[in-house]
């Protein structure tokens, strides 16, 4: 049997609780000083809440007791740092391959699965975490090779502010951090990287609801230096998508408290990687969604608030479609609900989820469905209807495809007919925002509270949660929206107050359900 040290995990109860103290002052003082820009901020539809009251970390984790009064399992707890150590120990490989993947888009691929191929897990423990000063992580990672990309935000009451982080996937350190766009600060980031095939260059999007002005970035992913930005008068919240040398990004509206817009109803953009060049753009109603690109270049996006619609556009230069005598858009399908999802490609169909709510709010009507599209011609295979809004991109497979729901529920279909398979509540009534992990027979999914839950992708059965919030502030807003990425053998995800947090996949599978609040 192994010895294991007792560690003092008590510090001095002033010291654990003055986060809690000065997150209270900082509510305080924001209230009294920005009443505008915070009842702004918190209207703004479908925009988040940010508040400057947030803006403060919490103590340690593992200084203060997790929510809700619940328990940690100490000797579970031990046994999953045992396994830490164990694993560096043995000098395993941690994070995905070095050769050709690709390129690396919100998702990992088209298909939303989230992984790249790797072995699914049996079971996963946490790793390591990285934590800045009231930065919430609500942009999903991207892994190449052995390095993590993310994006980052920060409202406080001397902004709002964003940055582009890269750390080393093998314990967390950061590599290089990127604060500033020429003279200007960036935005806050909710947009998810891509990364180009070779593995060099970055393009994210920066902005939230309530942004103007927003660019979309290209950084060199050795240096984090802005190598170009290509401007727009909106917000670019959409994941940007990649094929060869074109980037193409949705650029969403500003609306007022009515949902409509306030100034440009919303653009598509399509640029070129090598050297910035813009290319084309199209006009559309609030693309808040990611697109996918299809192996012919067709580039499939949705339409929000003021569009509810699936529209396919043709990727050639201006030039080439006029010598050619073609417009811009191939169809356009018309849905029940808005479109604000990434699409997800599955075979000749496309899969895309909608609905009346948004992050911070459900409709006083909620409301949402999937619905399955043929790709060459944007007809309606099928329709499924949901309890609530579909804001995450369906994951998929040839034999499924697992919706997140903003009722809480992570719901399996039949690709080919929609056909309800099983539904698995994540954390009680918490919402499910993002995407998911779909590797073999197992699942990841991340609820809106904060709880990384592993399941069992043939019936839904849970299997683990781990609670990725600081337990001292326990995702009070309900926004951990960042989509778990799988690659190699580690899992990654961001939260609203725990940071960036990796998990190591292990090789057993659990016995039972384990709940984690570490």
């Amino acid at each position: 049997m192994v010895d294991l040290a007792v560690i003092p995990i008590f510090v001095n109860a002033g010291a654990a609780i003055l986060p809690a103290v000065l997150a209270g002052v900082s509510s305080f003082l924001a209230l009294l000083l920005r009443p505008r820009e915070l009842a702004r901020v918190v209207l703004a539809l479908p925009a988040l809440w940010f508040g400057g009251s947030w803006a403060v970390a919490a103590a340690s984790a593992w200084m203060t007791p997790p929510p809700k009064g619940a328990q940690i399992d100490w000797a579970l707890k031990g046994q999953e740092i045992l396994q830490q150590e164990q694993a560096l120990a043995t000098g395993a490989a941690v994070g995905g391959g070095e050769g050709p993947a690709g390129d690396v888009v919100f998702g990992r691929d088209f298909s939303r699965r989230g992984h790249d191929g790797c072995p699914p897990p049996r079971s996963i423990c946490p790793f390591w975490a990285h934590k800045s000063e009231g930065v919430m992580f609500l942009s999903s990672p991207a892994l190449r090779g052995k390095r993590v990309y993310v994006g980052t935000a920060l409202v406080d009451l001397t902004g709002k502010f964003g940055s582009v982080v890269c750390l080393d996937a093998a314990g967390g350190k950061v590599l290089w951090e990127t604060t500033d766009a020429g003279d200007l600060p960036l935005k806050p980031i909710i947009s998810s990287p891509a990364v180009t095939a070779d593995g060099t260059r970055i393009i994210i999007g920066q902005g939230l609801h309530d942004d103007k002005d927003c660019a979309l970035l290209c950084l060199d992913a050795a240096t984090g230096k802005v190598l170009w930005q290509s401007p727009t008068p909106l917000h670019i919240e959409s994941s940007p998508a990649i094929r060869g040398d074109v980037a193409v990004v949705g650029a969403g509206a500003i609306e007022g408290p009515d949902r409509k817009p306030t100034g440009h109803a919303g653009l598509v953009l399509a640029v070129r990687i090598s050297d910035g060049k813009p290319l084309w753009t199209h006009e559309l109603a609030d693309p808040e969604s990611s697109p996918a690109i299809g192996e012919d270049g067709t580039v499939y996006i949705g339409s929000g608030f003021n569009g509810s619609a699936v529209v396919a556009l043709r990727s050639g230069s201006d030039a080439e479609l006029k010598a050619a005598g073609l417009s811009r858009q191939i169809w356009r399908t018309s849905l029940p609900y808005p479109v604000t999802g990434a699409i997800s490609l599955c075979g000749e169909r496309l899969l895309v989820g909608g609905g009346n709510g948004d992050y911070a709010f459900s409709s006083d009507k909620p409301a949402g469905m999937v619905a399955a599209l043929d790709r060459r011609d944007g007809r309606i295979l099928w329709q499924a209807p949901m309890g609530d809004a579909v804001l995450g991109p369906l994951a998929c497979s040839e034999k499924i495809a697992l919706c997140p729901v903003r009722t809480g529920e992570l719901v399996a279909l039949s690709p080919a007919d929609g056909k309800l398979i099983w539904s698995q509540r994540i954390s009680g009534k918490a919402a499910v925002l993002s995407g998911c992990v779909l590797a073999g027979d197992k699942a990841l999914a991340l609820s809106s509270d904060g709880y990384l839950a592993l399941l069992d992708a043939r019936d839904g059965r849970l299997l683990q949660k781990h609670y990725v919030n600081d337990p001292a502030r326990p995702g009070q807003q309900g926004l951990s929206i960042s989509t778990p990425t799988l690659a190699g053998n580690l899992v990654l995800v961001g939260s609203e107050t725990g940071g960036l947090r990796a998990f190591l996949c292990q090789g057993t599978e659990p016995a039972k359900v384990s709940v984690s609040h570490e």
